[in-house]
Order: structure tokens, then C-alpha cells, then sequence
């Protein structure tokens, strides 16, 4: 009888962990017994799975026997580090000992991370120490009340992330083109699920769109409804090598948090292990999750804020175990910032091609033949990294820019306006 019924528990166990792991499927929702109000209301905990709403209580008491909680965020949201900090504070109060990883910081700089939360350092030699503005680059307001919450009550931060350069390489290079002694101590990652490789397929070509569109700076983004042709499109591209490579990439990086928060585990025995990083890594188990299950740590819970107006449309896709549901703020979906150049096809600088007439960079004073060194005080060694740090600008914010003109630095300042125009 009790080999029985130890058997039937562990069917049960299997069928649980083939549910969670299942391909994703948001367009075959089941929303019988879904609470509509659940989802539709702000500051609500739901069970993803199901749409019922669950008290607090009731969500923590499942979490208990849970050594790894993921906390998902998207990084410039404000109201998901309130979240963040808010959750963290109630399983604070619930476990005896906690140990917070993150995304943010590479293994390099976990003495600094160690002094922090020692007290040994204030936050403006913190954040010098670990070069915040190159290895991260958001702003650190929104990070601090983590990172002191962590400090006041003597929990231990964790650097989860390689360095930038291992997954840059991997990206140009591919997985198996760098040499084992200098992967970073990283195993092989899992391989990316059929549905992970799709979901980073889109990724990938929205970021070809947008480059494109931001290799002229200057006019708004363009978006198409999707299209069969655009399907044929994507099939193609993930045949393409440096799709591959970006998918390497994207395997080396959920890797390195996995493994990250493992070796956690095992430094922190007893502890529950809090990982904050970007809900791209997280949704649909897909990424650190599916990374976490490979090394044999398949009871991690998934937790990730979602705005009350997607909220109802998270349920029962497998996309999370538990959704919190918020309200971003309004300034969340403007339109990024534009600078108004174009850059050369040159891949090692960012080079401008050409300025378009009344832009923030003509006003700016850039020039055809500028090359774009410094962009906010962090090194530009590519066209790409000027996109990006340009695309988080707010509007009314000055950029410092530095560029070599003639074999000659020269200190500029581009200043977007307080509310950029809209095209109807």
C-alpha cells in the first residue's frame, strides 16, 4: 500500500512539473473558473494559472517550501521595483534567512556588493565602485531601495550576471567558438525551447526594425500588424547564423543567473534565494526557469507585476505562477527619444552619416564625420550602444556627448525637448 501510494505521489509531482514546463499556448487561454475582477483590479495577487485571486497569506503559505523566488520587473518601471521592494519586505518577515541575487550586477563586483551590505561604503562610492553607469546604466533611484532594504537588514546580495563582454562574444562568436577556460566558469547552457527560439525570433527582429529605423535617428518608429509574410519572414531569420549566435547569447545570459542563484543555494544553505531580474528572462519559464530545471532545480515560483490592462490576458497561458497586478505609470508607453542623425553601417564605432536639419542634433552642433566616443560618460564602442542609451532618454534631458572630430574630443550637449511631438 505504501509503495502505492508513494508512486501515485510521484505521478502526481511528474504531471505537475510537465504542466509548468508545457509550450506555451496564449491563444488557447481556459477561463473556466476565471476571476475576471481578479485581474481587472488594481494591487492584486492571482494565481496565473487559474485567475483566482489569493490573499496574501494564502500566497506566502504556498511559497514556503520554495528555495528559489524569481521577481520579475521591467527595469525602467518604477511602480515594479515598489512592487519588488513591497514583496521582498513580506518574505523578509516570513523566512528566517534571505539572500537577494540580481541581473544587474556581473560577478566581478561581489566585494563591493559584500561592503555594501556591511556598511562600509555610501552610496555614492557604492555605486562608483562598481561602475554603475557602465555595467547598468538606469537609473539607480529606481534600484537604491533594494539595495538599501538588503543593507538594513544584513541580507546578502549576490552578483548573478558574467560580464557583458562574455555575452557580447557569444553574440558574434557563437557558444562553441569561445574556448572553455574562458567561458566564466558557465556549463553548457539547456537548448531554447521551440517557442523560447519564436518568442526570440520577434525579439530579434524587432531589434533589426529598430535599428534600422534608428540608424536615421530622427523619425518616428513604424509598426505594421503582423502579417503571414512577416511569419515567413521570421521562419527564415531563425535559420540565419546570427540568429543563432543571438540565441547563444540570450542561452549564456539566463545560464549565468541560473547558475548564479545554484551556487547560492549551496553558499546559503537553508535560506530562501530571491532573484530580481527582467521579466524577459522569466515569462513563460521559458529563459533562467528553464536554465534552473536543467541543473536539476525544478521549484522555483515565478513572480512578475503586470499591468491591470494586460493582466486578464496573462491567464492560463503558463506565464508565471503568480501575477501581481499594477498600474504603470503614464509616461510607460511614450515614444522613445530621437536624436536625429544617421549612422554609418560601421559596426566598431558610431560614426554619424548624417544630421537631419532641425533635430536635437543639429541643435546640438553634431556634424557629418563626427564619431561618437562617450554618451552619458560610459565609452561607445558601437552604434548599438549609442541606440540604446539614447532610446532611455526622458524628454527635458541633457546628454553629454563627447565626439572626435578631426582627431580632436569635443564636449557637446544634446537637449530633447520637455514633450516630443507625436504624428497622428
Amino acid at each position: 500500500m505504501r509503495h502505492k501510494i508513494l508512486s501515485l505521489t510521484l505521478a502526481l509531482v511528474a504531471a505537475s512539473w510537465a504542466f509548468r514546463h508545457a509550450e506555451a499556448a496564449p491563444d488557447n487561454h481556459d477561463r473556466e473558473g476565471v476571476s475576471i475582477t481578479a485581474c481587472t483590479e488594481y494591487g492584486n495577487w492571482v494565481n496565473a494559472r487559474s485567475g483566482e485571486r489569493l490573499s496574501p497569506a494564502r500566497l506566502f503559505a504556498d511559497l514556503n517550501h520554495r528555495p528559489i523566488i524569481l521577481l520579475g520587473e521591467t527595469h525602467d518601471n518604477p511602480e515594479h521595483h515598489r512592487w519588488q521592494l513591497h514583496t521582498l519586505a513580506a518574505l523578509q518577515g516570513r523566512f528566517e534567512k534571505l539572500v537577494i541575487g540580481f541581473e544587474m550586477f556581473p560577478r566581478g563586483v561581489q566585494s563591493a556588493l559584500d561592503e555594501w551590505v556591511k556598511g562600509n561604503l555610501t552610496e555614492k562610492s557604492f555605486l562608483k565602485k562598481i561602475n554603475w553607469r557602465k555595467i547598468w546604466g538606469f537609473d539607480p533611484k529606481l534600484y537604491m531601495p533594494l539595495f538599501n532594504f538588503a543593507r538594513m537588514n544584513s541580507i546578502p546580495m549576490v552578483a548573478l550576471n558574467v560580464d557583458r563582454g562574455l555575452v557580447s562574444r557569444v553574440g558574434a562568436e557563437g557558444w562553441n567558438s569561445v574556448p572553455e577556460d574562458e567561458r566564466q566558469g558557465l556549463s553548457d547552457p539547456a537548448p531554447a525551447s521551440a517557442s523560447y527560439e519564436r518568442i526570440l525570433a520577434n525579439v530579434y527582429q524587432s531589434k533589426r526594425a529598430m535599428k534600422a529605423d534608428d540608424m536615421e535617428l530622427g523619425g518616428p518608429a513604424k509598426t505594421q500588424k503582423k502579417t503571414a509574410a512577416d511569419d515567413e519572414t521570421i521562419s527564415d531569420l531563425m535559420q540565419q547564423p546570427s540568429f543563432k549566435r543571438f540565441i547563444a547569447a540570450q542561452l549564456t545570459w539566463d545560464r549565468a543567473m541560473a547558475e548564479g542563484l545554484s551556487i547560492a543555494t549551496r553558499k546559503y544553505s537553508g535560506a530562501l534565494i530571491v532573484g530580481v531580474m527582467g521579466t524577459g528572462h522569466l515569462s513563460n519559464f521559458h529563459g533562467v526557469p528553464h536554465q534552473l530545471d536543467d541543473l536539476g532545480m525544478a521549484d522555483s515560483a515565478v513572480l512578475i507585476p503586470v499591468d491591470v490592462n494586460e493582466a486578464c490576458d496573462k491567464l492560463g497561458a503558463n506565464y508565471a505562477d503568480f501575477i501581481f497586478t499594477v498600474k504603470s505609470p503614464a509616461h510607460s508607453g511614450r515614444r522613445r527619444a530621437r536624436l536625429g542623425i544617421r549612422l554609418s553601417d560601421e559596426r566598431a564605432a558610431a560614426l554619424v552619416d548624417r544630421v537631419i536639419p532641425d533635430s536635437v542634433a543639429d541643435a546640438a552642433k553634431l556634424r557629418k564625420g563626427d564619431r561618437v566616443i562617450r554618451a552619458a560618460g560610459l565609452e561607445i564602442s558601437s552604434s548599438g550602444a549609442l541606440i540604446e542609451i539614447i532610446a532611455r532618454q526622458a524628454p527635458g534631458t541633457w546628454l553629454p556627448l563627447t565626439v572626435e572630430r578631426d582627431g580632436v574630443e569635443v564636449e557637446l550637449i544634446a537637449k530633447f525637448p520637455a514633450q516630443q511631438k507625436q504624428e497622428p
